[in-house]
């Protein structure tokens, strides 16, 4: 063998081995390195329900859900709207499969208590520190006790509240609001005499279904009848539905549509919204979360007052955090759940509610809209008492039987009487763990 081709081969060979040196050194480097670089954190995708429709609500959770994902890029959550008319039934059908959403949009009161089963005590989940921000958390609470912990972060403060035309007040030589029953039939009086409908009615808030919804109508004329710890008495009987303050307020509201200072189809009308905002009625009585769609198309010449069912001066207001976010028992995901949850209490999230035309329930966070400082002023420089909403504080099946008779009762089609019984016939079907002495005392069972 030539000495030449030992070289060559020398060489190649140590070539070969230099190779597989270097080979084996960057295999253990880049392993070495694989194990040294952090971990990417997996994305976790979250189901959200809700049954806003396309009102205020609905921008302000997508705007919310938006601005949540922007600053947890490892979280996304799909926003998933569900039927106003039996949002409850499926989600309590998805809560018995574990079928359901990690998040669930959840009304207050005693709609938490009825369906706390199946979500989440967040006193574990989300810090104290956080949950002081939020103003309404007490009617979220078992016992409506917020030491207890929430079930529920509220999205904004709600307002029962009435919304009226100023064009329309001109137009019929009407100077101010009315303040009692006697102001509000003189006023429409003077609406009809003008060819105005004075007040409308109708379906037209899509969170509460297709059909006349009573309750904006039946907290104020409680209001005007009763004081608060009194309406604890209409919760645990010693005030029956068929007392003569009670029949009597209704009967008085029955008289508006007698009267024809309604519109006639009270039942079936299912454009209340959009005649008020076309300027066909006077006056509305409605939530405020309709408010931004109505300041939109009527800008300054909407005005807001308190419904005054009262035979002296109203006294208060139904101001009250009507509903917000829960977490499921059976989520996945608790951990990214709560990191929502958390973000709904920062002022950052105030700012995202008060920008989609509602009322920030966050301790210092302020809404820009002037109707609904006009809101707010009612309760503050106003004097008044806040009151809850009454469907939220009375039991699930007295507010049932009432969407259905009290729109009968407004059109003239029962009694006050009969439409009277009905309530408390509901009330009697009850069982005892849903009549206790306070709203606190109420149980599913």
């Amino acid at each position: 063998m030539k000495r030449t081709t030992l070289v060559r081969r020398l060489a190649a060979s140590t070539a070969v081995v230099a190779l597989a040196t270097a080979a084996m050194a960057g295999s253990q480097g880049a392993a070495t390195a694989s194990r040294a670089a952090p971990r990417a954190t997996p994305s976790v995708t979250l189901t959200l329900w809700q049954n806003y429709g396309t009102e205020a609500n609905a921008t302000a959770t997508n705007n919310l859900v938006k601005a949540f994902e922007a600053s947890h890029p490892s979280i996304k959550i799909n926003v998933v709207a569900q039927p106003a008319s039996n949002y409850f039934s499926l989600l309590q059908a998805a809560a018995i499969s574990h079928t359901g959403p990690d998040l669930a949009v959840m009304w207050t009161g005693l709609y938490t208590l009825q369906y706390k089963s199946y979500l989440q005590n967040l006193s574990s989940y989300v810090p104290k520190a956080d949950l002081s921000r939020m103003l309404g958390l007490r009617w979220t609470a078992n016992g409506f006790d917020a030491a207890t912990g929430p079930y529920v972060i509220p999205l904004e403060d709600q307002f029962y509240i009435g919304f009226y035309n100023k064009a329309l007040f001109k137009k019929a030589h009407v100077a101010s609001v009315p303040t009692n029953w006697t102001q509000l039939y003189q006023d429409c009086a003077k609406f009809k005499a003008a060819g105005i409908t004075c007040m409308y009615y109708g379906a037209g808030s899509q969170n509460l279904g297709a059909e006349f919804y009573p309750y904006y109508d039946l907290s104020y004329l409680m209001i005007g009848a009763l004081s608060l710890p009194q309406w604890q008495g209409l919760y645990n009987g010693s005030i029956p539905w068929t007392s003569p303050v009670v029949t009597s307020q209704l009967a008085k509201w029955q008289k508006l549509y007698s009267d024809g200072y309604t519109n006639k189809d009270v039942v079936t009308s299912v454009g209340s919204l959009t005649a008020f905002e076309h300027g066909k009625a006077a006056m509305l009585v409605k939530g405020n979360w309709d408010l931004a769609q109505l300041y939109q198309s009527m800008g300054k010449n909407l005005g807001t007052f308190v419904p005054p069912y009262s035979n002296t001066k109203i006294h208060g207001v139904v101001q009250f955090p009507g509903d917000g976010y829960s977490m499921t028992t059976y989520s996945q995901h608790k951990t990214q759940a709560a990191e929502f949850l958390q973000f709904l209490t920062t002022p950052a999230a105030g700012r995202i509610v008060a920008a989609s035309g509602l009322i920030p329930d966050v301790t210092g966070v302020s809404t820009p809209n002037p109707v609904s400082q006009q809101m707010l002023a009612f309760a503050t420089s106003g004097h008044m008492t806040q009151y809850p909403m009454l469907d939220n504080v009375t039991q699930v099946g007295v507010v049932n039987a009432g969407s259905k008779v009290l729109p009968q009762l407004l059109a003239g089609q029962l009694t006050p009487k009969a439409a009277a019984s009905q309530l408390q016939q509901a009330w009697k079907q009850l069982p005892s763990s849903q009549r206790g002495k306070t709203w606190g005392s109420y149980s599913a069972g």
